[in-house]
């Protein structure tokens, strides 16, 4: 139909044609925005910010409920406020895309939305996947699936996706180099559409696109979270995502350990545009395993970074704190000294390159000696790119990582006024 034929029918609507067709979905939608045809159990929509993923997984919602071909439905989201905030309650979510004549009713402290035929979501948070544990539905749509910490999350998911004769899940996200993720996109009940940014230019703000192409159009960002292009491995990397999600511990799964270590790599200055501070706890255990317990990098000033360091050394009972001094000298023994002057804090000096102190700690994961107590999703995306080529963004997260494990599998405990060179 030409943008004239289209005109001319929308002109001669009546009013309350006219509101019908405004939430007629198939008539609004792009193709790719439409469920695929065959036998399929899961849709994956990888596409880039924008492309207009989270429409198109209410709009298929509301179509199994407003139908009566889906009952009980599962809404699942990163985090209990994006399920709220994004799915039910967004510009784009399952209320806003509603009419108004069949709307469902949202009551907020039960995470449920009930439509005036009895249909309802639930929604669930993938940070907590035993919620998601005994439910089961006979549709599910999984928001932004690449960004959620647990796997354990999405196969709860899908063991409760059970009930009618055809029960189905949408899953809609920003595509991550996550290994889980490259099992689903090649598993044979999974059907992938692809989509980019530029698709949907039509309903962005304007001047939006140019800006974000102009800034990262040929970069591997840009393919990632413009081009909906799911990128695999570094080349050149230290890890992959593979040797990463092998080192994953079970919540809880921490034995006793032996010997505790708080490792920090400050930065120089604290603004916005700062380096991070990287702060990375890590022990070892009798076995000779070393445990990862807690990333608590981030921009902050001398004084935060301190304190956190030492609170991190009382909550674990750590044996020492060990900081980088290349950059800020005694001014770094001296900012922790001040926070509390029994730290036992021990000064690093890098002496060789990123690449050749990270090589040995590599290893260990090689070996199967790292474990991970849980998910560090900023800390392991840097693990992941890092390279060592110059003109890479400074890991501060992995810089800390480095100095822990080399401090618990390389280096005999010093004395504490040491400064040693690594």
């Amino acid at each position: 139909m030409s943008p004239t034929e289209r005109t001319k029918i929308l002109n001669e609507l009546t009013g309350r044609e006219a509101a019908v067709l405004l939430h007629d979905w198939p008539f609004w939608a792009r193709p790719k925005q439409l469920p695929p045809a065959g036998d399929w159990r899961v849709w994956l929509i990888l596409a880039g910010r924008g492309f207009g993923k989270t429409r198109t997984g209410a709009e298929w919602v509301r179509g199994l409920a407003e139908s009566g071909r889906a009952r009980r439905i599962a809404l699942v989201a990163e985090t209990a406020a994006d399920a709220r905030d994004v799915m039910i309650e967004g510009e784009s979510g399952l209320l806003a895309c509603c009419a108004p004549w069949g709307r469902p009713k949202y009551e907020p402290s039960k995470r449920r939305v009930t439509w005036p035929n009895g249909a309802i979501a639930t929604s669930f948070s993938a940070d907590d996947p035993d919620q998601l544990r005994g439910p089961q539905f006979d549709a599910a749509w999984a928001d932004e699936i690449a960004k959620w910490r647990y796997e354990a999350a999405w196969d709860n998911l899908m063991l409760g996706l059970r009930l009618g004769a055809d029960p189905r899940c949408v899953a809609t996200t920003t595509p991550k180099p996550r290994a889980w993720l490259a099992r689903l996109m090649a598993d044979p009940g999974t059907v992938v559409t692809r989509g980019a940014t530029r698709e949907n230019a039509g309903n962005l703000a304007p001047g939006f696109l140019d800006q974000i192409l102009a800034r990262y159009a040929g970069t591997r960002l840009g393919r990632q979270e413009i081009d909906g292009e799911f990128l695999t491995e570094i080349p050149g990397a230290l890890w992959t995502r593979t040797l990463i999600e092998g080192a994953r511990a079970l919540p809880g799964a921490v034995p006793g350990l032996a010997r505790i270590i708080v490792a920090v790599d400050p930065a120089v200055t604290s603004g916005s545009d700062s380096d991070e501070t990287g702060i990375v706890v890590a022990g070892v255990d009798g076995e000779g395993r070393f445990w990862v317990l807690e990333d608590l990098s981030g921009r902050m000033s001398p004084d935060l970074w301190a304190r956190r360091s030492a609170d991190a050394y009382r909550r674990h009972h750590a044996d020492a704190v060990v900081c980088e001094v290349n950059q800020g000298g005694d001014l770094v023994v001296a900012t922790l000294r001040t926070v509390d002057g029994s730290l036992p804090v021990r000064a690093v000096r890098a002496t060789r390159g990123k690449r050749l102190r990270a090589e040995p700690v590599a290893a260990l994961y090689e070996q199967g000696r790292v474990r991970h107590a849980g998910p560090f999703p900023e800390l392991e995306d840097q693990m992941a790119g890092f390279t060592g080529a110059s003109g890479d963004a400074s890991p501060d997260r992995l810089d800390a990582l480095v100095w822990a494990l080399t401090d618990l599998a390389f280096d005999r405990p010093p004395a504490r006024s040491r400064e040693f060179l690594v």
